[in-house]
């Protein structure tokens, strides 16, 4: 198992299998910045399914047990179903997952489950139509996205996540109704403080409300209590209902960092690996697998790259304010 300098090991790898979305949220994708004209990679500078599958072989030889596809949106990516059988083949992937906004989720999920997917994360930032279609960027409600949720938990998929960005004077006032409408269902919503990823989407601190706020506003009305984490290195802090009726989370890398546990690689949709949410800059690996390298030769890059990480940015984000005018990579290039 290879660490990196902080003694991090390789555990997650989020894949992202596509740069295009359906959507065109304001806190990831704004439409002002990638509206009709804007040019998404050409299918030939993207990674083919069989070149996912094999790089993900070098990662579980590495020591990663889980797998995330995410985007862009994963399920604009045709016959997403079949890297998904691909992947489940793999020795050492023990989780294998898919962070979705929903909206196709109901005509998918059914060919995803079938094809070994274990679980699903979906992001809903409100069930207000006019705030999630603002919110979005096209206008959608959220029906569909419900839809596809409940098509979710027919297939079988469990546990259900969905996540809610919460920014202030935007969204923060309807978390309640949100809690109110998955209380009692099995789905565990999550809240994510609203992160300065990439360089597009205009981020404030004055916009983040701490999660140590949200916790507060939920208990006076859902009375909660603080559960212990899953496993070693889980970003979530967990919470229960008094009543017994669900569990919800909070994501709080702004005023909370995690990095020390931070245990994720990321694999762009052109084939670079990133090692943090908040990098400039990846190593490419499509290079070196176009021009023919052997997997021992795929490994030893991956390693290389991993072993020199000393990334911690959310934890010295507030202390070096030259770092948040830095560029950095956009979130739908590498996923969340």
């Amino acid at each position: 198992m290879v660490r990196d300098m902080l003694g991090r090991s390789l555990r997650d790898l989020r894949i992202s299998v596509t740069d295009r979305c359906n959507f065109r949220c304001t806190y990831c994708m704004p439409a002002e910045i990638f509206g009709e004209g804007y040019e998404f990679l050409p299918r030939k500078a993207i990674l083919t399914f069989e070149e996912v599958a094999r790089l993900a072989r070098i990662f579980a030889r590495l020591g990663t047990t889980k797998i995330r596809l995410t985007g862009g949106e994963p399920l604009v990516r045709n016959g997403l179903e079949k890297l998904v059988a691909m992947l489940t083949d793999i020795q050492g992937i023990e989780d294998l997952t898919l962070t979705t906004n929903g909206y196709l989720l109901a005509q998918k999920a059914q060919a995803l489950r079938d094809a070994g997917l274990q679980r699903v994360t979906v992001s809903l930032d409100s069930l207000d139509d006019a705030i999630f279609g603002r919110m979005n960027g096209r206008g959608f409600g959220v029906e569909e996205v419900l839809r596809g949720i409940e098509k979710a938990k027919e297939v079988g998929f469990h546990p259900i996540k969905v996540n809610t960005v919460v920014q202030k004077g935007v969204n923060d006032h309807t978390i309640i109704d949100l809690l109110r409408h998955f209380k009692g269902t099995g789905v565990i919503v999550r809240f994510i403080e609203y992160m300065d990823v990439g360089n597009a989407n205009g981020w404030k601190l004055e916009h983040v409300v701490p999660s140590s706020e949200i916790v507060r506003r939920i208990n006076a009305e859902l009375p909660l209590e603080p559960v212990n984490k899953n496993y070693q290195g889980e970003v979530a802090d967990r919470y229960r209902y008094l009543d017994g009726e669900g569990e919800i989370g909070f994501i709080s890398s702004v005023t909370e960092p995690f990095c020390s546990s931070c245990t994720r690689a990321r694999l762009s949709t052109d084939g670079r690996l990133f090692t943090c949410l908040f990098a400039g800059e990846g190593s490419d690996l499509m290079g070196p697998l176009k021009a023919g390298a052997s997997d021992e030769e795929l490994e030893e890059i991956i390693a290389n790259v991993w072993s020199h990480r000393e990334d911690r940015y959310s934890e010295i984000r507030s202390s070096l304010t030259e770092l948040r005018s830095r560029k950095k990579v956009e979130m739908f290039q590498m996923g969340g």
